[in-house]
C-alpha cells in the first residue's frame, strides 16, 4: 500500500501548504477502481469530516483503492459554519468565477472525473429522521438524517456500480441489522433531482452522476446525541460500499460506539519548520514566545483535520472544528539544528533529534559539549548560568506557569545557536 498526500493551493499559504488534502490508499491503481470517500463539505457537519479522519488514521487497505478527502471546506469546519463563503454543495453545476470556493470546486471535479474513480461517497450530518409519512418536525419526508442519498435511480449509461437505488437500499438493509437505538435506521431517499429538486442539480453527487460516476450521500442525524453516534454510522456505511466494490481492508479498533469515543480524543502533535514541537493532547489555551519565522511557517499536523489561522497577533489551533490553543509567536532569526541531543533521563543516556520528545519519572539534564549552542530550558532558572545545559533538572524546580499543558508536567527545552532559535523538544514528566 502507498499512502499519498496530495495537496493543493491555500489562499493563505503562510498558514498551510494546502487549501484540503487527497489522501490514497492504494494497491492496484491499474485493475481496482477507486471509492472516493469526501468528508466536510459543509462545516457544521463533524460527524462527516471525523469519519473520515478515523478512515485515514486506522484503516489500512489490503486489496483496491481508496481516496480520503476529510477536510474539503477547511475554513468553514475552523468555523463550524455550513459555508464561509455560501453552500459549497450548491456550486458544482455553475459557480461565480470570482467565487472564493472556486478553486476547492474545480480541484474537487478533476478528481471526480479521474478515470479510476470509480464510485463517490460524500458525508453529511442532516436534520431530524427521514420517514416516507409526517410524524412530527423531527421525524418527516423532508427531514435528511439517516438516509443513503441517491439522486436518481440509476446511471444513465451502464456501470458496475450503476443500480443507484438497489446498492443504497442494500446498504440501508445493513447498517440497520446494528443500530444503537431502534430510531436511528436508515431508508433510501431519492430526490430524483433531474425532475423534482433544482438545488440539488447543483451539488457534488449530482455533478458526478451527470459525468457517469455512481455517487451517494451519507446523512447521519444532527440529531443523534453525540459525535461518536455519527462516526459509528458513518464508518459502517463507508465499510458496506468499500465490500461492495471488493475493498479488503484491516482496521485498528474494533467498530463500536465506544472504542470511537476514545479514538476522537486522540488529537496527535504538530511540528513547525520542523525544528519547534507540540503533543497536541491537553494544551494550554494559549501559548506563548513560540519562536516562529516572520515569514512563510510550515505547520504539519499528525492528525488530518489539524489546521491553522492567523487570527491578528496570534496562530489558532484546531483539530477540526474544535478549537486547541492559540500560540502567540515571537518573531525571532530561525534555522534547523542538525546536532543530535544528549540527554540523560532519569540517569539513562538517550540521543534525540530536534522535534521530538521523551519523558522521564525524576529528571533529566541536557548533556552539552558545543560551546555554540545554548540550552533555555522554559520555566527553569539557575541564577547567574546563560546555558542551562548540563544541570539536573526535576518537575519541582520548574515554574507551573510555564508547562505546555493543562497537567503542568510538560516543558519546552530549546536551543539556540549565537541567539539564533534552532530547536527544541520536549520533556514530559510522568
Amino acid at each position: 500500500m502507498r499512502a499519498i498526500a496530495f495537496l493543493l493551493f491555500t489562499l493563505l499559504p503562510v498558514l498551510h501548504a494546502s487549501a484540503f488534502s487527497l489522501i490514497k490508499k492504494e494497491t492496484d491503481t491499474l485493475k481496482s477502481p477507486t471509492l472516493l470517500v469526501i468528508g466536510g463539505i459543509h462545516g457544521n457537519e463533524p460527524g462527516s469530516y471525523f469519519a473520515s479522519a478515523l478512515l485515514t488514521q486506522y484503516y489500512h487497505i489490503k486489496k483496491g483503492n481508496l481516496w480520503i478527502i476529510p477536510d474539503l471546506n477547511r475554513k468553514s469546519i475552523q468555523e463550524n459554519n455550513r459555508g464561509i463563503n455560501g453552500d459549497l454543495n450548491r456550486k458544482f453545476s455553475q459557480i461565480d468565477p470570482e467565487d472564493p470556493d472556486i478553486g476547492i470546486v474545480k480541484e474537487v471535479q478533476k478528481i471526480i472525473t479521474e478515470p479510476q474513480v470509480g464510485l463517490i461517497l460524500n458525508l453529511h450530518d442532516g436534520h431530524g429522521f427521514y420517514r416516507k409519512k409526517y410524524l412530527n418536525t423531527i421525524f418527516n419526508p423532508n427531514a435528511w438524517g439517516q438516509t443513503c442519498v441517491i439522486d436518481q435511480q440509476m446511471l444513465d449509461h451502464e456501470h458496475p456500480f450503476g443500480h443507484l437505488d438497489t446498492i443504497a437500499s442494500n446498504v440501508s438493509r445493513s447498517l440497520n441489522d446494528d443500530l444503537i437505538e431502534e430510531h436511528h435506521f436508515f431508508d433510501v431517499r431519492n430526490t430524483n433531482t433531474r425532475f423534482d429538486d433544482e438545488a440539488m442539480k447543483h451539488s457534488l453527487t449530482y455533478f458526478a452522476v451527470t459525468n457517469h460516476k455512481p455517487a451517494f450521500a451519507i446523512e447521519t442525524s444532527k440529531h443523534l446525541p453525540t459525535l461518536h453516534h455519527k462516526v459509528f454510522y458513518q464508518l459502517r456505511a463507508i465499510e458496506c460500499y468499500m465490500r461492495l466494490m471488493g475493498i479488503e481492508f484491516e482496521r485498528t479498533f474494533t467498530l463500536n460506539p465506544e472504542a470511537i469515543q476514545n479514538l476522537l480524543k486522540t488529537q496527535g502533535s504538530l511540528t513547525i519548520n520542523n525544528n519547534f514541537y507540540l503533543k497536541i493532547e491537553n494544551l494550554r489555551n494559549t501559548l506563548s514566545f513560540i519562536p516562529l519565522k516572520s515569514g512563510i511557517n510550515d505547520f504539519k499536523f499528525s492528525h488530518p483535520l489539524g489546521s491553522v489561522r492567523k487570527n491578528r497577533h496570534q496562530f489558532d489551533l484546531f483539530i477540526g472544528n474544535q478549537k486547541i490553543s492559540s500560540l502567540v509567536p515571537d518573531y525571532a532569526s530561525n534555522e534547523s539544528c542538525s546536532e543530535q541531543i544528549s540527554v540523560l533521563a532519569d540517569n539513562q543516556p538517550i540521543t534525540l533529534a530536534v522535534a521530538t520528545d521523551f519523558f522521564v519519572m525524576d529528571d533529566f539534564k541536557i548533556v552539552n559539549h558545543n560551546p555554540n549552542i545554548r540550552v533555555n530550558i522554559i520555566g527553569f532558572t539557575a541564577k547567574g548560568v546563560k546555558d542551562e545545559s548540563n544541570i539536573p533538572v526535576r518537575l519541582q524546580d520548574l515554574d507551573s506557569n510555564y508547562s505546555i499543558d493543562t497537567s503542568k508536567k510538560s516543558y519546552r527545552i530549546e536551543f539556540y545557536r549565537e541567539n539564533r532559535f534552532c530547536g527544541m523538544v520536549l520533556v514530559h514528566f510522568k
